[in-house]
């Protein structure tokens, strides 16, 4: 298939909302492919090149410049091997140099449009519209095969491009075929937000309400002394956290695999920073030296896999009993089962006096839905909002090309504003106009594609935490931003401040979400 194909399926992705539509064009595409083209145009069609890494950062991929061709004639899988090249490059004197020339070469072939498509690739900012989910149906369709099928082969397989290679070489059977692998790493089940207590156990009767914990989701596989922990992400980090293992070697079993939490406590027994949770994740110091200053605890809120019997598709109170079985309670997440929604406030109220982020709600019938947000799981986490001045913003791609998208946002500080963060979550194309229209009226210098604007407009963010950094003066960051609406009725002297920004930090300052 040619180049130009996807990058043609790319610009109507991105150009519509509908999901029919999305679907269409999807299946559409990947029935185009050969067997061999699959896997690159799964992962193109998902925004990602098919190499994890490429090493080339936003300042060297826009910086080049090179005339685009006339006419478009590269495939997929000549610009798949031209990524691989720059992804083998080894690391060392030159090695720079060496892969910006061979994006160069691969640039020098393609068309205006395309160049900028590929650009956005190596640089994973293709904002098109084709998330997991509508890849899931797309495949689905595409094959012949049910979704439920490709989704679960998807959660235990972890590679949305070997199931669609599946489905398309043995359908339903070969999905089917997919078991829980131990030392594999699954999709975590997520959760979906609720705004309180009440909307996060409507429909429910009995539910498990875990403590919600600010730390790093973690994925432990035993088989026999072999033991791999994973993240969220499903990365390999079990030779970062050597208590996370030493925890998991102890229990008396052949073969599990446990979800949990990996989260540093302090020595009042409260959770530290996120951030400083996160510091046993980075590969820039040893981790005996790191682990003295940082110590992790794990604390375990599910069980998938117990000698030999998997148990994702048993209900969650039949996961619980192995779990309590298992495990001490100091190795378990603080749990109540009940179906009084004055117990689970009261549980939400002492979660956030301990510090904790918030409570899990759970209903004790389902399975394991590994890869979904559904409502089986449901979050209810503090909800803090801020109305910030808007510094600057970043001119969108994709489908907000034309729009000024991405808000850099500030809170005052005496005679001036400091920058928190960036956000374009929870904009419409409605605001998105006239934002767009707004800004550029209060514009004061740009640089690239940032355009900094006059701190006249607020705007109410909500985020769900605050963080430590050094990339701005004020030494902290948002978590999770998001647009809630302008206030018009607001100045920019009534902005909050960056005094506000810190007594929510501290804890002096609550929230909304906890009863």
């Amino acid at each position: 298939m040619r180049l130009a194909r996807i990058v043609d399926v790319s610009a109507q992705l991105a150009a519509t909302n509908k999901r029919s539509e999305k679907l269409a064009l999807l299946a559409d595409a990947l029935r185009g492919l050969d067997d061999d083209e699959l896997p690159i145009g799964v992962a193109y069609l998902s925004g990602e090149p098919r190499q994890p890494r490429l090493d080339l950062g936003p300042a060297a991929v826009l910086g080049i410049e090179v005339d685009a061709a006339d006419g478009s004639s590269l495939t997929l899988a000549e610009v798949d091997e031209q990524l691989q090249r720059i992804a083998d490059v080894p690391s060392g004197t030159g090695s720079r140099n060496r892969r910006l020339e061979l994006l160069r070469q691969l640039l020098a072939r393609t068309t205006d449009e395309e160049q900028r498509w590929v650009r956005a690739l190596v640089l994973r900012e293709l904002r098109q519209g084709a998330l997991e989910g509508v890849l899931i149906g797309a495949i689905a369709r595409a094959f012949a095969v049910p979704e439920p099928a490709v989704r679960r082969a998807v959660m235990l397989s972890g590679d949305l491009r070997a199931t669609a290679e599946l489905a398309a070489a043995g359908g339903e059977r070969a999905l089917n075929e997919l078991h829980l692998e131990v030392g594999v790493g699954i999709r975590p089940m997520l959760a979906s937000p609720a705004e309180d207590v009440i909307s996060a156990m409507d429909g429910l009767d009995e539910v498990a309400a875990d403590v919600k914990l600010d730390g790093a989701r973690v994925q432990v596989h035993r088989a026999g002394d072999a033991i791999r922990v994973f993240t969220r992400t499903l990365h390999d980090v079990t030779q970062r956290v050597p208590e996370v293992v030493a925890t998991v070697r102890a229990l008396d079993v052949t073969s599990v695999v446990l979800d949990g939490e990996a989260i540093a406590f302090d020595e009042q027994g409260r959770p530290r920073p996120f951030q400083e949770t996160m510091q046993r994740f980075g590969r820039e110091r040893p981790v005996e030296e790191v682990a003295a200053e940082v110590p992790l605890a794990v604390r375990f809120f599910d069980v998938l896999h117990h000698d030999g019997r998997d148990l994702i598709d048993a209900p969650l109170r039949d996961r619980l009993t192995v779990l309590d079985a298992l495990l001490p309670d100091d190795h378990r997440i603080g749990r109540v089962t009940t179906s009084d929604v004055e117990v689970v406030a009261s549980f939400l109220r002492d979660a956030l006096t301990a510090g904790h982020e918030g409570v899990m709600v759970k209903d004790l019938d389902a399975p394991y839905e590994a890869g979904r947000r559904g409502a089986s799981w449901r979050k209810i986490k503090p909800v803090h909002t801020l109305d910030l001045v808007v510094l600057a913003a970043e001119w969108g791609s994709g489908r907000r090309r034309g729009w000024l998208s991405n808000l850099h946002l500030g809170a005052r500080d005496g005679d001036r504003f400091v920058m928190l963060g960036k956000t374009f979550k929870g904009l419409t194309d409605e605001t998105l106009t006239w934002q767009t229209e707004a800004l550029l009226q209060r514009e004061t210098r740009r640089e690239g594609h940032v355009v900094h604007v006059r701190p006249e407009l607020v705007v109410e963010i909500a985020f769900d935490g605050l963080v430590r950094s050094p990339r701005y003066p004020g030494g902290l960051a948002l978590r999770f931003a998001r647009v809630r609406g302008y206030r018009s009725d607001k100045s920019a002297a009534e902005a909050d401040t960056l005094a506000d920004v810190r007594a929510i930090h501290s804890g002096e300052r609550c929230c909304r979400g906890t009863s």
